[in-house]
C-alpha cells in the first residue's frame, strides 16, 4: 500500500524526511552594519507555542529579558493546507502588527516568488516590512548578543570559551535528537524509521550518561545547547513517544534526563513558555497523515514541578 508523506516536497524516494533549508538569513546587529540595527520596538517575533524550533527563540527572548524590546505574536496551533494562521483564541491571537491572516503573507511580502513551506519562527522588521530571518539558529544568536544594550547582558548562552564545543554538541543534538524525532515520525518506510529511532535512543542513552554527574551539558550553567535539547525533551513523552512512534523508552524512564528536564523547566520564566495544550493539539490534529482520526490523547501524567535534586551536581 502506498503511503503519502506529511510534507511531500521534503521526502526522499526511500522514505526519509529531509527538512528544507531556512530561506531568510538576514542579521540584526548592534551597530547596524547589516542594515538591521538593534533597536526597541523595531522587530516582531511570530511563533507557535507548539513548534520546538520557535520555542527555542521564545526561551532566549525570555532569558535575555527582551519582552519589552521585541514583541511577539502566537499563531493558531491548528494548521491546515493554508498554513499557520492568526486567530483569536486561548494562547494565540490575531496579528496586531500587519493584520496578516496567514503567516504566508509575511513570506510573500518578503519574496513574492517564495514556494517553500511556511515555518515559524519569523523575525519581522516593522520598518522595512519584511522578514529578517526564519532561522531559529540565527534568531537565538541575535537575541543572545546583538540586543545587549536593551537586554540582560549578564546572560550569555554562547560563551566564547565554549563556542566550538557548543557548535559540536548542537550538530549532534540536531541530527540525532531534535530532527531525529521527525525523521522517525515522518518516515514512510520501516527501514528508515528504525534507523532514525535507533540513532535517537543511542543519543538519549549517551546524554543520560553525560548528565549523571553534571547538572547541565557543560557543567554548572545552562548554555544554548541545553535549551536546544530542552524543547525536544519537554515534548517527548507527550507527543514524540506515541505520535512519532519513538516508544523504546520515555524520558520519564531516564533518571538523569528526567531530572535535567525538570531542572530546566523550573528555571525562572521557563514554565510559562511551555503550552501543552497547543503542543498536543498541533501535533495530533495537524499531522493527519499520521493521525487521521485527529484524536488528542489525554495523557501522559508527568510532574515537571517535582524536586529534581540536581543542585548538588
Amino acid at each position: 500500500m502506498a503511503t503519502t508523506p506529511q510534507f511531500p516536497d521534503e521526502q526522499t524516494r526511500d522514505g526519509e524526511f529531509k527538512r528544507q533549508e531556512d530561506a531568510f538569513r538576514g542579521w540584526v546587529t548592534a551597530d547596524g552594519r547589516s542594515g538591521y540595527p538593534a533597536a526597541p520596538d523595531r522587530y516582531h517575533l511570530y511563533v507557535s507555542w507548539a513548534c520546538p524550533w520557535a520555542h527555542r527563540t521564545i526561551i532566549v527572548r525570555k532569558l535575555k529579558r527582551l519582552e519589552h524590546v521585541i514583541g511577539m505574536t502566537v499563531v493558531d496551533p491548528l494548521r491546515d493546507e493554508r498554513g499557520w494562521a492568526f486567530h483569536d483564541g486561548p494562547g494565540h491571537s490575531r496579528d496586531p502588527i500587519n493584520g496578516f491572516q496567514f503567516l504566508s503573507e509575511a513570506y510573500r511580502a518578503t519574496d513574492p516568488g517564495y514556494r517553500g513551506r511556511v515555518t515559524v519562527p519569523v523575525l519581522w522588521d516593522i520598518d522595512t516590512r519584511r522578514i529578517v530571518s526564519n532561522s531559529d539558529d540565527d534568531i537565538m544568536r541575535m537575541f543572545n548578543t546583538e540586543f545587549n544594550a536593551y537586554a540582560e547582558a549578564g546572560v550569555d548562552l554562547y560563551p566564547e570559551g565554549l563556542q566550538k564545543d557548543i557548535d559540536e554538541m548542537n550538530r549532534f543534538l540536531y541530527e540525532s535528537v531534535n530532527d531525529g524525532v521527525y525523521r522517525a515520525g515522518f518516515a514512510t518506510s520501516q527501514r528508515v524509521y528504525e534507523r532514525a529511532v535507533r540513532r535517537l535512543f543511542e543519543a538519549l542513552d549517551a546524554l543520560d550518561a553525560r548528565l549523571h554527574n553534571r547538572r547541565f551539558l557543560f557543567g554548572g550553567r545552562s548554555v544554548e545547547s541545553d535549551w536546544r535539547l530542552f524543547v525536544t525533551l519537554v515534548r517527548f513523552d507527550a507527543v514524540y513517544h506515541g505520535h512519532f512512534k519513538c516508544n523504546v523508552r520515555r524520558i520519564l524512564d531516564y533518571p538523569s534526563l528526567f531530572g535535567y528536564l525538570r531542572d530546566l523547566y523550573q528555571q525562572p520564566g521557563i514554565a510559562e513558555t511551555v503550552n501543552f495544550d497547543h503542543i498536543k493539539r498541533h501535533y495530533y490534529m495537524t499531522h493527519d497523515h499520521i493521525n487521521p482520526t485527529r484524536i488528542v490523547p489525554l495523557g501522559p501524567v508527568q510532574d515537571l514541578t517535582a524536586p529534581h535534586g540536581r543542585e548538588r551536581l
